[in-house]
């Protein structure tokens, strides 16, 4: 029986867990502090379910136009709403709690070996942990990855801030400066907005969301102004100092920021120091990620790794792929190499944004020759009686077959939208199919078919 031995319990390692317990190995677990990992304790999850309490928020708070009144408060809807941080962030700590356990109870069924402690790799056969040698002809690296700290800007866990000390705090910022516009700042600041804090975003870029699509950034922006976001494009931030019950954000041109918390997003580092990986021989880049191949292989043939510490699309779903991959592989299973371009990733902002495929910067750079369009989802029937208006659908196409490429679809719930443009462009559809397939009337989905048809019609097949 094939012994093997996974360093973490995130998605990367329950996932790998599960595939290779079910090929009939002999699996062990290490963690250090609990099923699941840092992605359902402290990352995903607790974020995505304060962000699903600020969008219940913000529905609520926008409800006019839809005949909805709130009483209660002078300022007439926003005065009849109110926050209980409390009860938020313990909702936030038990959905976690909860979601660990299952993981847990899940490995359990399989019969895999859990042991709760530091591992380390002592060579490439061998990962020692609270003193104890575990042998193993197959090890899995999956220790994920920490905020990035800036030096000097240490967070203190009171005022100056990781995203993972916010379920602790006490009460809601009044005035939080969130430094970093990437996915994490975007999510947060805009969740704290809705929820009633005063956010200044920091952005060292021209826009926010400076890696994505451009027309989602430019959509998403506007909404954050309009809700009252303060954001400071070209601005990056040299230091963070807490002055008392405040704050105070030092730019590199010398303005100051001033405000009761700071949020620190400003990357990721990997976890993979002190773990015997040089030891062992894997090789490391500059950056202190592994180095995997395709199907999750390290330098060293027994030795693989998925999830943050790769590197690899920080998504939680590429994780658990790359952990499922690697175990195929390594008990001669047929697999399929890593493909990123299938991959579908959302940004949980309000609304999402989603996106899948090709996307237009690649197009605009002529690396990708494609039709598009983009339907704006004000023109949508459903959104329209739903009360939405910011977002659209944006479709690529092969000018020649019409075969699917990407897409990107700003909307609510666009990471329930994406999947059937995901499975357009893993299984290589065409305008044509989708557009022939049977949209619900009215839905926002009719959107993806309507693009669709406008593709088909231009097309030249």
């Amino acid at each position: 029986m094939t012994r093997i031995v996974i360093i973490g319990g995130g998605p990367g390692g329950y996932e790998a867990a599960l595939v290779a317990a079910q090929l009939g190995a002999d699996v062990t677990v290490v963690e250090r502090d609990g099923l699941g990992g840092a992605c359902v304790l402290t990352d995903c999850v607790p974020s995505k379910t304060l962000i699903a309490t600020s969008t219940r928020m913000a529905v609520m708070s926008e409800s006019a136009s839809l005949g909805l009144q709130f009483s209660g408060g002078p300022d007439g809807i926003v005065g009849g709403l109110e926050v209980d941080l409390g009860l938020v962030n313990k909702r936030v700590k038990d959905l976690a709690r909860a979601q660990s356990f299952d993981v847990a109870e899940r490995l359990a069924y399989e019969d895999v070996r859990i042991v709760r402690g530091e591992a380390r790799l002592t060579d490439p056969h061998t990962v020692t942990v609270n003193g104890t040698d575990i042998p193993a002809d197959v090890v899995l690296i999956a220790t994920g990855a920490t905020p990035r700290v800036l030096p000097g800007s240490e967070p203190d866990g009171e005022r100056i801030l990781s995203w993972r000390h916010l379920y602790d705090l006490p009460e809601l910022p009044e005035e939080l400066i969130v430094v970093g516009s990437g996915v994490t700042g975007a999510e947060l600041a805009g969740a704290y907005t809705s929820l009633g804090s005063k956010v200044t975003l920091v952005s060292s870029r021209d826009r926010i969301l400076p890696t994505e699509d451009a027309d989602a950034a430019s959509v998403l922006q506007e909404v954050f102004l309009r809700r009252g976001m303060k954001v400071l494009s070209r601005s990056r931030a040299a230091a963070v100092q807490r002055t008392g019950d405040s704050v105070v954000v030092t730019l590199e041109d010398g303005r100051k920021v001033e405000g009761s918390h700071c949020l620190m997003t400003v990357g990721m580092e990997p976890n993979t120091r002190g773990i015997g990986l040089e030891k062992a021989g894997v090789k490391l880049n500059r950056r202190g990620f592994v180095e995997v191949d395709k199907v999750s292989r390290t330098s060293v043939g027994n030795i693989y790794a998925a999830g943050d510490c790769t590197g690899v699309m920080m998504l939680a779903s590429v994780a658990a792929m790359q952990g499922r991959i690697a175990m195929w592989h390594a008990l001669g299973e047929a697999v399929q190499p890593l493909k990123l371009g299938w991959v579908a990733a959302n940004i949980f902002t309000d609304p999402e944004v989603a996106t899948v495929g090709v996307s237009q910067k690649m197009i605009d750079a002529g690396e990708v020759n494609a039709r598009s369009v983009m339907l704006p989802l004000f023109s949508n029937p459903r959104a329209k009686m739903q009360g939405f208006e910011d977002g659209f659908v944006k479709l690529f196409c092969r000018p020649s077959t019409g075969i699917v490429l990407g897409g990107v679809i700003v909307a609510p719930r666009a990471s329930e939208l994406i999947l059937g443009l995901s499975i357009a462009v893993q299984q290589h559809l065409t305008v044509d199919q989708v557009a022939h397939t049977f949209a619900v009337y009215p839905s926002l989905s009719g959107s993806i078919t309507e693009a669709s048809r406008r593709l088909m019609q231009e097309s030249a097949y």
